[in-house]
């Protein structure tokens, strides 16, 4: 459970997004998804995309 406590805290300080306290976001659901695959994609397989 420590690693994968681990890359969630990773994932949350490097996208904002994740981090906001607000229910709501500026951007659209889909805008938001992309964003997370991205960093997903790029920190767990090394992918840039």
């Amino acid at each position: 459970t420590r690693k994968t406590e681990r890359r969630h805290l990773t994932l949350r300080t490097r996208v904002k997004r994740l981090a906001g306290k607000t229910i709501c976001f500026s951007e659209l659901e889909r805008m938001h998804d992309i964003a997370i695959g991205l960093l997903i994609s790029t920190h767990e397989f090394g992918l840039v995309i």
